[in-house]
Formats: C-alpha cells, structure tokens, sequence
C-alpha cells in the first residue's frame, strides 16, 4: 500500500479500443488535484485496447496497465485490479464510457464523510435514467427485481459499474465469477454497511456491449442459487476482540 495515495480507480476493459483514451482523460479531469492512480486492466483484448493504454502512459503518469494473459471475465479483473491497487478506498467503473467519471469525486466523498455509519464500505451508484435500449433496461428490471426478492441486499441497480469501496473490505468476499453484480449482498453479508447514490449514466461509447439479456439470464439462474447458498452458510461474530 502506498501511504500518499488516497484513491485508486479500477477499469476492466475487453475490446474497447475506441473508447479507453476517452476514459483515462476524464477520470484524469475529474480527480485532478487529488492524490490518486488509474489501474486499467486488460482482459485479453482482440483489438489495440492494451497498445492504446500502454501508449497512455507518457501523458499519464498516475495510469497503470494490467493485462490478463487469458480471457477471465470482468469480475475477475475487477479483482485483478483490486488485488493490485495501492490505496485504501478503491472506485470501479465500466471501460464502455457509459458510466461518467465525474461521479467519482461526490462516491468518495460520500464513502469518507467524517459522520459516514460506522461500518460504511461501499457507496454505489445508481443509474436514474439509464441510456440504453428498451429491452435492456426491461432485462436489467427484471433482474433486478428477482434478485433483490430473493436476497434482500436493498440494492435497485446491482448492475451499475461505477461504486467506491474499501479496498480490504473487498478483498475479503468471495470471489466467484460475475461476483461483481452481487457486490452489495456480499458486503452485506459480511456486516458490512452500503450505501447508494444516483449518478449519471450515458449512451455508449465506440464498440458493442460484451452481454446480452439471455447470456445474463442463463448466468444469473446459476449465480443466484451461489449467492443464497453462500449468504446462508456464513456466520458473523459481530466484530472480533483482541484480549
């Protein structure tokens, strides 16, 4: 851990050559005079995706770039990122461009307020007016609503990528793959607190999207069964004392 920084941002991306230079240049203007990092992680791209952020470089002192040598999906290189990132509260968001990095600065503060809940650890976002098709925000409703019956996380968006969150908080979930759309359950699930904030949300960039509603229906049937299964197996002490 580096004791000067005080944020570091996670982005995984998978093929988005047109958008990434975009990217980095607005979370460098959306930070800029705070002491952070951008941790860009490449999930075994198809195209120049990793040559453009390598190419970044130069201009942005503050980016680094991590490349999976295999395809491991975005949960995993959210944790890649995250494993990675040397500062203590972490920010993910989408490498597509629809999340807005001008978000980032009011998640952080919210996350690190002085009178913030003991126990706060992860401040997401929510899409208040989504900017994608009709069927994929009927998709998204949908799964939405099934799963917060079925879990009880209080979450209205768990698909909406841009969250702020304490780094060691997070690395003690479990890691599984699309871990990264039951983040607020499993927080919850190990006593911690979350908390949401709308933010704003924006067509997308250059590329196509890397999900369908089926592909994610077939995956959430599985995934939510994982979930319950793993929220009913845990057992909190409430807090541990050293004696």
């Amino acid at each position: 851990m580096d004791s000067a920084l005080e944020f570091s941002v996670v982005v995984p991306v998978h093929n988005e050559a047109g958008n990434v230079e975009t990217l980095v240049g607005e979370i460098a203007r959306a930070l800029d005079g705070r002491a952070f990092e951008m941790v860009f992680v490449d999930d075994a791209s198809s195209d120049d995706t990793r040559a453009i952020l390598a190419g970044l470089k130069s201009r942005y002192p503050m980016l680094r770039v991590l490349g999976h040598r295999h395809n491991a999906g975005q949960s995993r290189a959210i944790r890649s990122g995250i494993l990675a990132a040397r500062a203590p509260i972490v920010g993910t968001l989408d490498g597509d461009g629809q999340n807005d990095p001008a978000d980032l600065p009011d998640l952080y503060r919210q996350m690190t307020r002085p009178d913030a809940p003991e126990g706060l650890k992860m401040v997401m976002g929510r899409r208040a007016k989504r900017k994608d098709t009709a069927w994929k925000r009927f998709g998204s409703r949908l799964a939405n609503r099934v799963r917060k019956r079925l879990l009880h996380d209080d979450c209205d968006d768990s698909g909406c990528g841009i969250k702020v969150m304490n780094r060691a908080a997070f690395i003690r979930l479990p890691y599984f793959d699309h871990m990264h759309r039951y983040m607020p359950a499993l927080m919850r699930a190990e006593g911690f607190g979350v908390e949401y904030r709308d933010v704003n949300h924006r067509p997308r960039g250059e590329g196509r999207s890397n999900y369908t509603n089926f592909g994610r229906l077939r995956d959430a049937l599985s995934d939510l069964r994982g979930v319950m299964w793993l929220i009913r197996r845990r057992r909190n002490p409430q807090g541990v004392d050293e004696l």
